[in-house]
């Protein structure tokens, strides 16, 4: 062995070292050694690996050096690692792939580092057609009567992680011989457990590529009895790896899933259910869930083919609503099985058996009361905390399902009890009771509201902000809900202004006062109270009637005070947590003063803007900005600021361009960059043709941030869209951007995505709405007042094209309903600026169809614009033609 490797080695024994020092210096060492050379290091990496004389400790390290050259959690680093693996000179790689091949099975630790070298190689080469024999060697290395317990098992992990990893559509022809080896590992009668596992695991994660063997009913047979039987194992870990398969089998198969579920998934998953180890227990309760959500999933799609006069394409077998009465009574045994000191963020079975109540209740409506209530009546007052608790539990988790004709007697019965229960002596009961008021403020708010209960109501709350920070946060979101559904219940007013007055008017005061001591309690950073408590704070000051005003005044001046008062702290943040928490304490007041700004009045809005943009101008200058959180929670605010002033904003345009120029520039943090494009549209629209000055700047940023593809796609139909505005505010001036903002939104017009993947069916259907937005801010700001001669000529020779657009989105079944009213009120200003010419063109099958959708539409805009643009073009059948300017 050279030197160099005997250095290797002895390095890499020392990155499991105690002594920091040592640690630290061989960290430095192998990061030095792969900026230096990188395919000396991963063929050094590779040797030491294979090398059987070497300590276990070095090989691992070495297996873990060369698995992190080859992949990262970064999705944009793997992609750039595999790049990188793949311009290594294939002889060098070669070798580095039979040393790593050749160290399966000869470990002696789990999991196999080996596996995971082979699987990294393996994802980068596959997809591009090379390492062609590998699966067949990883498939041999299983059914061979000659291979070690060690070999199998490194070879299936192997498998798993190829499979876990890789686009399922590299695998599919190859999905035979990797089941073979698999189902082998599986079945083998002198398998080990270790063997077996390595195998279940495996199989989980190629499920989605053997849709061709499910296919066949002989494979899918012998897959599903493999799988069954691996779920009676002795072996806790196989049994649930092998439920998990079960769970993930029902999700991507539930059609085949009739055959087996009597006879073998019921019993198993209720049996799995029942058991005292909270893993496979889990599992049991997670089928349960994933059988609901898919049986709600299929029930809407039922729904929306009988709309549309078809056939659904698959139907639900109801299996949840047949196995109710075996399923509920077991999750209520689990509810009681909760902790008292239990971690929020740990998940056991209580916890998914209230999960899965709620799906169930969902799924089967109110199908569920007759097994669920009999437990809440006979347990609701419970001497024993924990029956209690899951009384309520089970009460709070199936309110979601039910019909209001059922839900409200139920809620108004019990509502004394509940009220009760927020006094209990225990903290787990109140932060339930809690919970289930939040659920019923939201579910079904009126019940609350109620003259009866809505008082002592509002006093077990207030008592509850004092509570414990779970139970706290928990009457935060129960006020969120009370101040909207109080809101709604209030008598509106004829001409659509805020109410003069609702139910909480009287009590309004004093709990605003409360729930600013709660956002300033010591222990607010625990179970997220203070952002809870400030949510509240929001809602409620969103949804206060006239006779609040004076509280909201004030309240205002606090929330400014407490910004103005953060913004000192910053010298003193002293650690990453305290930088942290100041950062999350920023926006929320930035959100608050978004709320509080939104009801001020526009007579006094002007008398506190100099403090709100001073305080915020600072805030842009402050290190917290650089924080992609921070900077956009205060673009946000600015805008509002922007909605209340309208030109009133003028005065701090000069002071304020510069960070809204920064905010453009921020590429890396795409919410930042979509807030300042939004706010530049705000500010378009209130300043009017007053933003002209700081025209030249915007909408040079604006288009590189169109033709710079490091820009979130989902920033670029925000950007046409602005386009629109600024034409719209600007008007005739806007002539000296129209050519080439005409090609950017012809280039865009175009565009076209991969039709299998929804989200980008969506983001097609965002970026025509932007472009038709941008069309119809142009035509109607360069129209200006509608006297002659208007620059608006300048778009006639482009109208040829812009109807051609119009008429391939309403030819696309997959438009968008806001595609449809955008498409038919540019189609209105179309007609009436260029008049009876059009005619020809508009009048055409695909376009009187897409106007015909638009008036039948649900949504009230869509339905306006699509009337008003038919009533255009009748109008024009009317006038005489004109001398044609058309082709």
């Amino acid at each position: 062995m050279d030197p160099t490797t005997v250095q290797l080695i002895q390095v890499l024994e020392k990155t499991v070292s105690p002594d920091q020092n040592e640690l630290e210096a061989a960290q430095n060492f192998l990061e030095q050694a792969a900026q230096a050379n990188l395919h000396e290091f991963v063929q050094r990496l590779s040797g030491v690996l294979v090398t059987a004389g070497v300590s276990a400790v070095a090989r691992m390290a070495a297996g873990l050096q060369l698995k992190n050259q080859l992949t990262s959690k970064d999705p944009a680093l793997k992609i750039q690692y595999q790049e990188r693996w793949l311009a290594i000179p294939a002889e060098s790689r070669d070798y580095i792939k039979k040393n790593i091949l050749g160290a399966l099975g000869t470990e002696n630790n789990r999991p196999s580092s080996a596996a995971q070298c082979v699987a990294y190689v393996a994802v980068a080469e596959l997809p591009v057609q090379q390492w062609s024999d590998l699966i067949p060697v990883l498939v041999n290395n299983v059914a061979d009567p000659n291979s070690t317990e060690m070999m199998k098992e490194a070879t299936l992990e192997t498998i798993g992680y190829i499979c876990q990893d890789i686009d399922r559509d590299v695998l599919v022809a190859q999905s035979n011989q990797i089941l073979t080896a698999i189902i082998h590992g599986m079945k083998g009668s002198s398998t080990s457990n270790h063997v077996r596992l390595a195998a279940t695991s495996a199989l989980f994660n190629s499920l989605e590529f053997t849709k061709g063997n499910f296919d066949i009913e002989s494979e899918r047979n012998f897959i599903m009895e493999v799988v069954c039987e691996a779920t009676q194992s002795t072996n806790t870990q196989v049994r649930v790896a092998a439920l998990q398969c079960l769970v993930k089998i029902m999700s991507l198969y539930y059609q085949y899933m009739e055959p087996y579920m009597g006879p073998a998934l019921f019993p198993i998953t209720l049996e799995a259910m029942k058991s005292d180890i909270d893993e496979v227990a889990l599992q049991g309760i997670e089928f349960w869930s994933n059988v609901s959500d898919e049986e709600v999933d299929l029930s809407m799609e039922e729904g929306e083919a009988c709309d549309g006069g078809r056939p659904p394409l698959r139907v639900s077998r109801h299996y949840a609503k047949g196995a109710l009465q075996f399923l509920v009574p077991v999750l209520m045994q689990k509810l009681t099985k909760q902790e008292e000191f239990d971690d929020e963020d740990d998940w056991n079975p209580s916890k998914a058996a209230g999960v899965c109540l709620m799906l169930l209740a969902s799924c089967c409506e109110d199908a569920i009361v007759p097994y669920v209530l009999p437990f809440v009546k006979e347990h609701i007052k419970s001497e024993d905390w924990r029956f209690r608790d899951a009384a309520l539990m089970a009460f709070g988790s199936i309110l979601g399902g039910l019909e209001p004709n059922t839900l409200r007697p139920l809620v108004e019965q019990a509502m004394p009890t509940l009220i009760h229960l927020m006094y209990d002596n225990s903290v787990v009961v109140r932060d339930t009771a809690a919970w289930t008021f939040g659920r019923i403020c939201e579910i079904i708010p009126e019940a609350a509201i109620s003259e009866t209960y809505l008082k002592p109501l509002l006093e077990s709350l207030v008592n509850g902000l004092k509570a414990e920070p779970r139970v706290a946060a928990n009457v935060c979101w129960a006020f969120t809900g009370l101040a909207e559904a109080s809101y709604e219940a209030a008598e509106a007013t004829d001409d659509g202004t805020q109410p003069q007055t609702y139910c909480m008017s009287q009590y309004f005061d004093f709990i605003i006062q409360r729930l600013l001591e709660t956002t300033d309690r010591v222990d607010g950073a625990q179970a997220n109270l203070r952002s809870a408590a400030y949510e509240a704070l929001m809602e409620m000051v969103k949804n206060s009637p006239v006779d609040c005003y004076v509280t909201v005044q004030r309240t205002t001046m606090v929330i400014l005070e407490r910004l103005q008062q953060v913004l000192q702290m910053e010298t003193h943040i002293q650690s990453h947590s305290d930088r942290a928490q100041y950062n999350d304490l920023q926006s929320l007041l930035c959100a608050t003063l978004q709320s509080v700004l939104r009801k001020v009045s526009p007579e006094d809005a002007p008398q506190i803007s100099d403090a709100i943009m001073t305080a915020l101008l600072a805030m842009f200058n402050s290190n917290s900005c650089k924080a992609g959180g921070v900077q956009e929670d205060a673009l946000m605010a600015v805008s509002t600021l922007v909605e209340v002033l309208s030109e009133g904003f003028l005065k701090y345009m000069d002071a304020f361009k510069p960070f809204l120029c920064l905010g453009l520039k921020n590429h890396a943090e795409y919410q930042v960059c979509c807030a300042a494009v939004g706010l530049t549209g705000d500010i378009c629209r209130a300043l009017k043709s007053k933003v002209l000055p700081y025209c030249d700047e915007i909408m040079t940023l604006l288009l590189e941030n169109l033709s710079n593809n490091t820009v979130h796609r989902s920033v670029k139909p925000q950007i046409l869209s602005v386009f629109g505005d600024i034409a719209l505010s600007i008007g005739p001036e806007f002539r000296k951007y129209l050519e080439i903002v005409l090609q950017t939104l012809a280039q865009a017009s175009q565009a076209n995505v991969d039709r299998s993947d929804y989200d980008l069916i969506d983001y097609l259907n965002e970026l025509r709405e932007g472009v038709l937005e941008a069309y119809m801010g142009i035509v109607q700001g360069l129209r200006g007042d509608g006297t002659l001669p208007s620059p608006v000529s300048l778009v006639e020779p482009h109208v040829p094209f812009i109807i051609q657009f119009i008429t391939s989105i309403a030819q696309d079944r997959e438009h968008s309903d806001s595609n449809i009213a955008a498409a038919a009120g540019l189609l209105g200003d179309l007609v009436t600026v260029f008049g009876v010419n059009l005619l020809p063109m508009v009048e055409t099958e695909p376009i009187t169809d897409l106007l015909t959708k638009g008036r039948r539409s649900r949504t009230n805009k869509t339905k306006t614009l699509a009337t008003w643009a038919t009533k255009e073009i009748r109008r024009l059948k009317n006038v005489p033609l004109q001398s044609s300017w058309l082709p």
